[in-house]
């Protein structure tokens, strides 16, 4: 079984909890997920089994989008509900002109630190736990690019808007600094993440859902392993450099034109027929060479 299963996640459960019951749903062997959501967080959580797996790093890479709640009028020491809250100085905003603006002031490329209150690794544990414990962990900056920060509802302290963003950006770190520009101080009391790369929520099915279903019809919700890399240009192969690819060869071939030009382009490569065989890179200029193939028989054509 290989493909891709674009789950809501619910609040309550870890990825990797939600990932174990979607695989034992569908009696998958090979199973993994395409960038965690904290247990806190609802949402788009795409799932590979697999031959999909194999090509679930171009998704981690893929810009994210979120509907994020905001509580207006407070401060909190984890950025969320589990911290301590501290009442905010300035009033709350009542002008929709004024918080859009400080939306839009966000909004490029910038540098973050991640919270300490965060699933990042340090010496195998996450920065949670040290925190937990009252033990400060010096964090690298990273950079990040905050595509869009679009106003949805204020209604008294609570506000919602929506966030397009870079991976690696943390919304509850955009929540705080988006409550000290408005004066009034905030934290993350809700996150729902709705896109990533290619993928909308709007598509997702649930585990109550899955439950409920026979094992034919979950699988049916199944997309294809190509899915993951609907972005990048395709390369169809004749019969002969098909099974010189597929057996180890770097057989010749004409890049498609929208690849020219990049130093190293990433192709989707399809055989005669269509069918998906995997990612492949060109050498040379005109070799074909093979970066991650489908073990299996190649997957018929997207419909």
């Amino acid at each position: 079984m290989h493909g891709v299963l674009l789950l809501d996640k619910p609040h309550g459960l870890s990825s990797n909890v939600a990932l174990q019951r979607a695989r034992h749903l569908l009696r998958a062997e090979k199973a993994g997920h395409t960038g965690t959501l904290d247990p806190e967080a609802t949402g788009l959580l795409p799932l590979c089994f697999g031959e999909a797996t194999k090509f679930s790093s171009w998704l981690l890479d893929a810009p994210k989008g979120y509907q994020a709640t905001l509580q207006l009028g407070q401060t909190s020491s984890t950025g969320d509900a589990e911290g301590a809250l501290t009442p905010g100085e300035g009033p709350l905003p009542q002008d929709l002109s004024v918080v859009q603006a400080v939306l839009d002031s966000l909004l490029g490329d910038q540098v973050q630190v991640p919270p300490m209150h965060s699933a990042l690794k340090f010496q195998g544990r996450p920065l949670y736990d040290y925190a937990r414990a009252g033990v400060e962990i010096e964090r690298k900056p990273r950079q990040i690019v905050v595509h869009q920060l679009r106003l949805l509802d204020l209604n008294g302290s609570r506000l919602m808007v929506q966030a397009d963003c870079s991976k690696g950006t943390y919304i509850r770190v955009l929540a705080e600094e988006i409550g000290r520009r408005l004066g009034c101080g905030a934290w993350l009391a809700g996150l729902r993440r709705n896109r990533t790369g290619g993928f909308d929520l709007t598509q997702a099915v649930t585990l109550d859902q899955l439950a409920t279903e026979e094992e034919s019809q979950r699988l049916t919700h199944l997309r294809a392993p190509e899915q993951l890399v609907i972005g990048l240009p395709i390369l169809q192969l004749d019969s002969a450099q098909a099974h010189a690819l597929c057996h180890g060869q770097t057989p010749a071939a004409t890049p498609p034109q929208v690849a020219l030009g990049q130093a190293h382009p990433i192709l989707r490569v399809h055989d005669p027929l269509g069918r998906f065989l995997g990612l492949a890179g060109i050498s040379d200029l005109t070799r074909v060479q093979a970066i991650r193939l489908m073990a299996e028989n190649p997957q018929p054509p997207m419909k």
